[in-house]
């Protein structure tokens, strides 16, 4: 490729989106074509290892053969109808999903994203319970909606947006006494990420998990975790909840549930879903053929192809070289959910890695970078990326994007 006329591609692009998008996301500087796997090729010809994964969504690497060939199979057969009537991938999706996660959690609500998975899981705990008062914490996020921001504990995703939905209170996560003064018989549930990603990847103990599970059955409030991060694998199993032996009423998931395809879903135990009837909930494109074929794809790929296995030796191999790195203070999280904080700000980092061709984040967290790479990372890709951290352990201040 000539690298004169690439560059003037990538120009255009970046001229065109900012001409016609919403400016309201902070861009990469490049211009993404096709990936394959763990990487991403740019318009400009390049390789990136991406270690992003979309934001989490690219779960069985980008455009894996088993996803694509359902996808295709399915837009030819049928591309969409709506819930009105029975479908037969929707109710193997769902059969399979369920299967696949712990013993407890017996039904599904499909839906399109994870904002919309917490919408319906907080609209239908107070619709269970009569009640309306809605406990999250601190450095959570639950999606950019109205009621998913309400519960949202990022102060920077909610300024100039109020009045939110009334009768959501927000307190500090990893901290019973709180929940134990903030629970109560007006609680219609408690909402959690059980790790705070975009607040730097925060964890709670053990000793917190299990004492929200006890506060909840002696108030009557739901349960529900967050799991659009978490979900699916990323963890090293297919969900944080178990874990612990704590088991939520609810868990909402998104992201990477059908790698790529806008997906969410809502789980209930059968106790919960006993108590929900019919228009309690609705979505004109929840559980679309096109999605559910690519779920089952999914899951069947993450099954086949030994991916929870491989998350958990990856994620141990390279949380050890992590901390090898003079520069590395911590590593955070589970799985293929990492944190990495680095003894000055991560931004540097960031930039440094992006331009030796590695895709990254950053967190609420100034000095946590964020890796939430395709179950399919190897060890291979985590040398790479050890040995350009390792080649500038002081990389000069700079910016980048989150």
């Amino acid at each position: 490729m000539n690298p004169a006329s690439s560059s003037s591609e990538a120009e255009e692009v970046f001229a065109l989106a900012d001409r016609y998008q919403l400016d309201v996301y902070k861009k990469l500087p490049i211009v993404v074509q096709r990936a394959e796997d763990v990487w991403v090729f740019s318009s400009d010809g390049q390789r990136y290892l991406d270690l992003y994964g979309g934001h989490a969504v690219c779960i069985t690497g980008h455009s894996h053969p088993k996803v694509v060939e359902a996808i295709q199979r399915q837009c030819r057969q049928l591309l969409f109808y709506s819930n009105v009537v029975y479908s037969d991938v929707r109710a193997q999706a769902a059969r399979l999903l369920v299967e696949s996660t712990p013993d407890g959690l017996e039904k599904v609500f499909f839906v399109n994203s994870g904002a919309e998975a917490n919408e319906n899981a907080l609209k239908l705990a107070r619709k269970m319970t009569g009640r309306r008062q809605v406990v999250s914490f601190q450095g959570g996020f639950h999606g950019r909606t109205l009621g998913a921001l309400s519960a949202t504990g990022i102060e920077s995703c909610r300024t100039g947006i109020d009045p939110l939905v009334p009768d959501h209170l927000l307190i500090p996560f990893d901290d019973l006494e709180a929940v134990e003064q903030a629970v109560d018989e007006r609680t219609a549930a408690v909402i959690l990420e059980p790790i705070q990603s975009m607040a730097g990847v925060r964890m709670a103990s053990p000793e917190f998990y299990q004492g929200l599970r006890r506060i909840c059955d002696r108030s009557g409030a739901l349960l529900i975790y967050d799991e659009i991060q978490t979900g699916m694998g990323r963890v090293g199993e297919m969900l944080f909840a178990g874990r612990y032996g704590v088991m939520p009423d609810v868990v909402t998931l998104a992201k990477g549930l059908a790698s790529g395809v806008p997906m969410g879903a809502v789980l209930f135990s059968s106790e919960a879903a006993r108590r929900i009837g019919a228009g309690d909930a609705g979505s004109t494109f929840g559980g679309s053929p096109l999605a559910c074929a690519a779920l089952i794809a999914t899951l069947e790929a993450i099954r086949d192809e030994g991916m929870l296995e491989n998350v958990q030796r990856q994620s141990a191999y390279l949380r050890e070289r992590l901390e090898e790195l003079p520069q590395v203070s911590e590593t955070l999280g589970e799985g293929f959910l990492v944190g990495v904080r680095f003894q000055g700000e991560a931004r540097p980092h960031q930039r440094w890695l992006l331009e030796n061709r590695i895709l990254t984040g950053l967190s609420g967290d100034p000095q946590v970078l964020r890796l939430l790479p395709p179950l399919t990372l190897q060890e291979k890709e985590i040398d790479r990326t050890i040995e350009v951290l390792s080649r500038r352990s002081q990389p000069a201040e700079g910016g980048g994007a989150d």
